[in-house]
């Protein structure tokens, strides 16, 4: 039954993992991590730096220092370049990397898919005039379309554009022949002409006839019907749980569990975060507890089961030599949340002494983290810093400098060595193997 089960994981894994859509997401939200960390930042320093409203806890206001409001359009520009053009930079690397699955690697690519996304998007907004009245704008691309919110849509729409645009091209039919005197640059410009009409056409008809069929968009529709409620779902806390427990159980299974299920649940919680994140910039009551900073803080830091739990309690109560050999050289890896020393050195994979705290471990952090966030006490993440920061450090800059996170972020590390030291117990008891 143990063989079935681990096969069947894998089988599912593993789909999950090449299954070519699924990975162009994920290491195009991988690509896109830094501008979302630009960004995220940026929204920092305007706030804790250059911010110089009276009575405000920033740089600024410190006697000498307001010079340095100065600076806050500097940062706000860059953090509306980067925050604020989410989906369109998502457009462009999912299309460029499932084009790379096809083999086709043409720059004109990702601006077909960007044409073919835009396509589905309104051109109208509303806005209020001096007197308070609201009135049309034309001509204009409201930031719903370009930001987290277009998330979904975006990946959507890439992924029909650059599957249409790949199956026309390698199928040859639509290519246009130039002599052998016209350089090749301009000759392949004509041999994709055909297929890129016909995509952003697709698209565009598509669209179209949804609308006039449904009377709602496609972008609305998508939002709406999948979008929101995956939202609902995995911003909730059972399903955030649920979550983590999943990514966990694959982990015990020796497979990557962070990465199969990335492409699944990054969009969701990105979306969240940005939220949070305009919120922050804009002074207003920050929406969301759980998004893709919460998850770093309180889910996965010291590595995926919160293994720096693990590390301590070997550290202090392990007997065996090699358990003890393995945490030390696991600290420092710990320290910038790396844990593959710890899951394959002990190790934990199908390793149920070891496996069941590494699912709990999470869980308990999370629940904890949850409900001091609920009253209060730890600040909402509102900074999406880089994964690899160190735990505590990481907590602070993530709530915008909250140092309620940061003692969060601690606590929880402690409660996981408490919920590691009775299976660490347990195994002073087993031999080790030869």
């Amino acid at each position: 039954m143990k063989d079935k089960m681990m096969n069947g994981m894998l089988a599912v894994a593993g789909a999950m993992q090449t299954q070519r859509h699924l990975s162009a997401i994920k290491n195009a939200f991988m690509s896109l991590l830094p501008i979302i960390i630009i960004g995220s930042f940026c929204t920092l320093f305007s706030n804790v730096i250059c911010n110089t409203t009276p009575g405000y806890m920033s740089l600024a206001n410190v006697p000498g220092l307001s010079f340095l409001g100065n600076l806050a359009p500097m940062f706000n520009a860059a953090n509306y370049g980067t925050m604020n053009f989410i989906a369109i930079g998502c457009v462009i690397l999912v299309s460029m990397e499932l084009g790379e699955y096809y083999g086709i690697t043409d720059k004109a690519l990702p601006v077909v898919a960007l044409a073919s996304y835009i396509s589905l998007c309104a051109f109208t907004a509303t806005g209020k005039a001096a007197d308070g009245s609201e009135v049309v704008i034309t001509n204009v691309l409201a930031r719903t379309f370009t930001n987290a919110q277009g998330l979904f849509v975006g990946m959507f729409s890439a992924i029909g554009a650059t599957e249409i645009y790949c199956r026309l091209v390698n199928s040859g039919k639509l290519e246009i022949h130039m002599p052998d005197s016209v350089p090749g640059n301009v000759a392949r410009s004509f041999s994709i002409l055909f297929p890129s009409l016909i995509t952003v056409i697709l698209i565009a008809l598509i669209g179209w006839v949804f609308e006039k069929v449904t009377g709602v968009t496609l972008f609305n529709a998508i939002t709406a019907f999948i979008q929101k409620p995956l939202s609902n779902i995995l911003t909730s806390f059972p399903g955030y749980v649920t979550l983590i427990f999943i990514t966990t159980l694959l982990w015990f299974f020796g497979i990557h569990g962070t990465q199969v299920t990335k492409a699944v649940y990054e969009p969701i919680l990105l979306a969240a975060f940005a939220e949070n994140e305009a919120a922050y910039a804009a002074g207003t009551a920050i929406p969301k507890i759980i998004n893709t900073p919460f998850m770093s803080c309180f889910s996965t830091f010291t590595g995926a089961g919160i293994t720096g739990g693990l590390i301590i309690a070997i550290l202090l109560f392990s007997k065996r030599d090699d358990y003890r050999a393995i945490a030390k050289l696991g600290v420092p890896c710990a320290l910038f949340n790396i844990n593959e020393p710890m899951i394959f050195g002990l190790p934990i994979v199908m390793n149920p002494v070891l496996g069941i705290p590494f699912m709990i471990a999470p869980a308990v952090s999370a629940t904890f983290a949850y409900i001091m966030t609920n009253i209060g006490f730890c600040g909402r993440m509102v900074v999406n810093a880089p994964w690899t920061t160190p735990p505590v450090l990481e907590a602070f800059l993530c709530a915008g400098g909250n140092v309620g996170a940061a003692i969060t972020q601690l606590i929880c590390l402690v409660l996981a060595t408490l919920v590691y030291i009775p299976f660490v117990l347990a195994a002073n008891h087993q031999k080790p193997v030869e």
